[in-house]
């Protein structure tokens, strides 16, 4: 009886290594869980927000704009040249 009394409780080598292992698993743990957060964060850095993209569209629209109102306005004063009443 003796024996089975002695083999139940652990031993401190024993308890100190389950701890070494629980710590160990904890330290993956948080390590995997430091580098999800990490590329979530730098995922979010480099994404293109909504103000970006609205800014670069922006930025299109008005060279666009600007273009047709260059060749507007020149087709318009060639058009006016063109007509002048005093030529008949």
């Amino acid at each position: 009886m003796g024996r089975k009394d002695a083999s139940s409780s652990r031993t401190p080598v024993d308890q100190y290594r389950k701890q070494i292992g629980k710590r160990r698993q904890d330290y993956k743990k948080t390590r995997t869980m430091l580098r999800a957060t990490r590329l979530k964060a730098e995922a979010k850095k480099t994404a293109l927000g909504i103000k970006e993209v609205a800014l670069v569209l922006a930025a299109i629209l008005v060279f666009l704009l600007a273009f047709y109102a260059f060749f507007y306005l020149n087709v318009t004063n060639e058009v006016n040249l063109d007509l002048d009443p005093d030529e008949n």
